[in-house]
């Protein structure tokens, strides 16, 4: 195949499962010798992976007079304005581009038209199902972003989805659509076979006499996190819950949320403590339990807690944690597919995960882990059960693990997918009017708009 010139259009560059597919994409597609531009909106170099800021990747910040919100609301509203925004810039661009790979928000993909390329949408779940619809405010509210998505899902070229979950429920969704093809996402697993610098002070004050349990996620509340605590709860002592994952001090729901399950595990009575962010300037946000990362290693250990929060935690930190964690547990329910499970797999510690959606593609339960009822009983006994393991079984289950990503969710094989869907694509002009959808979108948006401001003020 050709080279070809890619141009891969994402909000916010930060930390996170569909930022690290983002990034997977871009190498596995330069990997394979093609020119690749990723064009976002956001992107902080203390919250983000390595590859977007040492050179690896090609990454264009394009400003955006539209705001995230106005006080606080109407936030799909700008998100929807100011991905149009991104994709006008990219239409304009002086480099003519073969593909334009988008994902998360499909109203980018109208003016992505003028760019006269291949639109390619990643689709990682329908975001009208994932909005609230439970008054009718919020129904009048959506329906025209809800109209909106269906409208320009369609207008794609190409949509795949991350696994038969999505599929299914994409699917029900859109069924007029034709239904999209499967390619899961990659775990890019040269990055986690770099051993952890222990002699960073930033490893050094995770360390724990206790066993570890792992949960990795954004301090999101649909993570479900609380059910990992719970979990843990039930169990002896002798274990250290560890919650690390993704968290911007510009969002507030991970700021609420970090400190909604610091007091949550102390109402249980557990021992907490957060550890800041090295980087962050925002300590006001953490909960006062929080201590700072010292600029050398402190030969005094901190005592062990029960539940050790890390926010915005760093690629070596991930990668001690991993080294050392004797389960990892993922708590949420209906996930898309979640690269967590992946890495945890990668890295030859067993899972402990909800038996729904995508973790049933990446978890074999009973040899790579167990996929239990979402439930805190369920999980602690499964947790007990990884736990209580002799080691020969441990590492079996670890070794299974390993394996099935290698053959199965490797950056290779993600390359060769989605490189037989661009192939695919490239065979069939690009289809639908860039004017029909620029007209598209401008009417709903403008639709949209008065439906808010009448909701909110008549």
């Amino acid at each position: 195949m050709q080279p070809l010139n890619i141009a891969i259009v994402h909000p916010n560059l930060g930390i996170g499962g569909a930022e690290r597919l983002v990034v997977d994409t871009a190498l596995a597609l330069q990997n394979r010798g093609h020119r690749v531009h990723i064009y976002t909106l956001h992107h902080d170099a203390a919250h983000s992976f390595s590859e977007t800021r040492d050179g690896t990747l090609d990454v264009r910040v394009v400003s955006s007079w539209f705001p995230s919100s106005v006080f606080g609301r109407m936030r799909i509203l700008c998100t929807t304005l100011q991905v149009q925004s991104l994709a006008r810039h990219v239409a304009a661009d002086h480099t003519q581009y073969d593909v334009v790979f988008v994902d998360i928000v499909s109203a980018a993909i109208p003016l992505l038209k003028y760019a006269q390329a291949h639109i390619l949408f990643y689709c990682h779940f329908p975001d009208l199902l994932l909005a609230p619809h439970e008054t009718r405010l919020q129904r009048v509210y959506r329906a025209p972003f809800d109209l909106l998505e269906r409208m320009t899902t369609g207008e794609a070229d190409r949509v795949v989805v991350n696994s038969r979950f999505t599929q299914e429920t994409f699917r029900r969704v859109f069924p007029t659509l034709p239904l999209p093809r499967v390619v899961h996402p990659a775990l890019n697993c040269t990055a986690y076979d770099t051993p952890p610098n222990i002699e960073d002070p930033a490893v050094h004050v995770l360390r724990s006499t206790r066993r570890v349990v792992l949960s990795i996620n954004r301090f999101e509340r649909k993570k479900a996190v609380a059910l990992a605590i719970d979990a843990v709860a039930r169990l002896p002592r002798d274990v250290c819950l560890v919650v690390a994952g993704g968290w911007d001090p510009l969002v507030p729901e991970n700021t609420e949320h970090l400190i909604e399950l610091n007091a949550h595990a102390r109402a249980l009575g557990l021992s907490t403590r957060t550890i800041a962010p090295r980087s962050s300037d925002a300590l006001a946000l953490l909960p006062p339990d929080h201590c700072r990362v010292p600029t050398f290693i402190d030969t005094n250990i901190l005592p062990d807690v029960d539940v050790l929060f890390v926010p915005s935690f760093t690629e070596n930190q991930r990668n001690y944690l991993l080294s050392v964690a004797r389960c990892v547990v993922y708590t949420p329910a209906n996930e898309h597919l979640g690269i967590v499970p992946l890495e945890a797999m990668y890295s030859r510690v067993p899972v402990v995960a909800a038996d729904s959606g995508g973790p049933r593609e990446t978890v074999v339960h009973a040899k790579s882990g167990y996929l239990c009822e979402h439930d805190a009983t369920d999980f602690a006994d499964a947790i007990s059960r990884v736990l209580a393991a002799p080691e020969t079984q441990w590492r079996e289950m670890g070794a299974y693990g390993r394996e099935r990503v290698v053959q199965h969710f490797s950056l290779d094989a993600y390359a060769q997918n989605i490189e037989a869907v661009i192939c695919d694509m490239l065979e069939t002009p690009t289809s639908v009017s860039a004017v029909m959808g620029i007209l598209l979108t401008l009417f709903i948006v403008c639709t949209s708009a008065t439906l808010y401001l009448c909701a909110t003020y008549l």
